[in-house]
């Protein structure tokens, strides 16, 4: 089991690049290293227990591995009676037996923890992704997206095909976003210092005019804008009355173009020889080039050299083989895409680390991007990735969107080196440090989309405070 995995190449990573995981998964500590494997047993109380027993402030993996357990834990908060009670809904002949064979199929997000199946706590979200019995057994179940999607890339793909341009159909972007840190916090006192890092839009080729408009508290530390960063706004407040919420907000604007070159085999050009080559090496614990990533790749690549050629053939296996799921929260992750190459299915930035191992194996340069999809009604949190082809340059790959319904092959095939306009980037890599830096833990080591928080040095958790997200949208004529 991948949370498991003692990741001995870890000592093969670049130094200058951060892993993106708590060092708890990738640590060589003895200890660090049998609680992992309690963890993967689903010993989850005992791996708490061994590392409390031999905590060591030097060895800082150790209460890590505690706060993993702990995480964990928030992620699986059913019992399977509990999961019947909530699925009669819309399962109403939901048995026991049902849960234990979707469960063994993959299909019903479940693991043991201390002796007893628990269920993930967004289902049964993945068990009607995954599971054809399911969706068919469903009864007051209604998808809720309304933005037309098909619709609006039809529009992009005209667009660009009568202007010529890559970057069509500007759309500013108006957004309030606000985090709030209720009050009553443990530990918290008068005079505590809280320090908060909210997410803000890079300056990019399709991203452009970026503004902060006002905020509150006033006058906060903005991080440049620069490759391979993840972009901050940085508030830090002392509290007079601890008991009191604590709330941060930014409105800022942006326009976003979407991007749509003219792709074609016959234009791809091989990759200079004086290309970085941080782009197409692994940087462990997340891109990671086993012998089951060699093997893939040679089966999927076979002799193709065309590096265009070669990415339409690791799209065409990805977004056929591995099935979009809602995931554990990244901390509790060992391997992103060791773990979605073991179980074929995983989230958005999951996807989108395997297809950059897999291009990378097969010397296609990729590298991370994700911020905010920001479609009408749709406003959330989202990962892709990029890739490197000349003469084009870096162009999107989006796989968790994967191949649309529509018989129009551009609109089909839109997110193999497409981007549409309703985006927000924020990060132009994973696991960079934030601005200022954050020394505990981070609630997301990897991602940066819905902040941080600190208290008084300690790290307050996702599940200590609230966020927002407010977009509004106007055409650019």
């Amino acid at each position: 089991m991948i949370l498991g995995t003692t990741l001995a190449a870890v000592a093969m990573a670049q130094e200058s690049l951060p892993t993106g995981a708590a060092s708890a998964w990738t640590s060589d500590d003895a200890i660090v290293v049998q609680a992992r494997g309690l963890i993967a047993q689903g010993e989850l109380k005992d791996a708490a227990a061994l590392v409390t027993a031999n905590d060591d402030p030097k060895i800082p993996a150790r209460a890590e591995i505690a706060d993993i357990v702990g995480r964990i834990r928030r992620d699986y908060t059913m019992t399977i009676a509990q999961f019947m009670d909530k699925a009669k809904n819309n399962i109403p002949d939901i048995t026991a037996g049902d849960c234990d064979r979707w469960a063994k199929a993959g299909e019903l997000t479940a693991r043991p923890i201390d002796g007893q199946l628990m269920i993930f706590s967004s289902e049964p979200s993945n068990l009607f992704k995954l599971s054809e019995e399911a969706r068919n057994r469903r009864v007051n179940w209604t998808d809720k997206k309304s933005f037309d999607l098909v619709s609006h890339l039809a529009k992009l793909v005209d667009q660009a095909d009568k202007t010529h341009e890559r970057y069509v159909m500007p759309i500013q972007h108006h957004v309030t976003y606000t985090l709030t840190v209720p009050g009553n916090q443990e530990g918290a006192k008068a005079g505590s210092l809280l320090r908060v890092w909210l997410p803000f839009p890079q300056e990019y080729a399709r991203q452009r005019d970026v503004k902060l408009i006002s905020s509150s508290p006033e006058n906060p530390l903005i991080a440049p804008s620069k490759d391979e960063t993840q972009r901050t706004v940085y508030f830090e407040k002392h509290l007079e009355d601890p008991a009191k919420d604590s709330v941060f907000k930014i409105n800022f604007q942006y326009t976003c173009y979407a991007d749509v070159p003219q792709l074609s085999d016959d234009q791809a050009k091989p990759l200079s020889m004086d290309f970085p080559k941080k782009y197409l090496e692994e940087r462990p614990p997340h891109i990671m080039f086993t012998p089951k990533v060699r093997q893939l790749v040679a089966q999927i690549v076979g002799k193709e050299t065309n590096p265009l050629a070669k990415a339409r053939k690791l799209w065409d296996w990805e977004t056929t083989n591995i099935r979009y799921a809602f995931e554990d929260e990244y901390s509790t992750i060992a391997s992103f895409s060791g773990k979605c190459l073991s179980l074929n299915k995983g989230d958005c930035g999951i996807q989108g680390t395997t297809f950059i191992t897999l291009a990378r194996a097969a010397g296609i340069p990729a590298r991370w991007q994700s911020g905010w999809q920001t479609k009408p009604g749709e406003a959330g949190m989202h990962d892709w990735c990029e890739i490197y082809i000349e003469p084009w340059g870096w162009i999107v790959i989006d796989p968790s969107y994967g191949k649309q319904k529509s018989s129009n092959e551009k609109i089909h095939e839109f997110y193999l080196g497409h981007q549409d306009n309703y985006r927000m980037v924020v990060n132009f890599d994973y696991g960079r440090e934030l601005t200022p830096p954050k020394p505990s833990l981070r609630s997301e080591p990897a991602d940066f989309q819905r902040g941080e928080v600190e208290l008084d040095g300690r790290n307050l958790y996702f599940d200590k405070w609230d966020y927002n997200i407010q977009v509004t949208h106007t055409p650019v004529e």
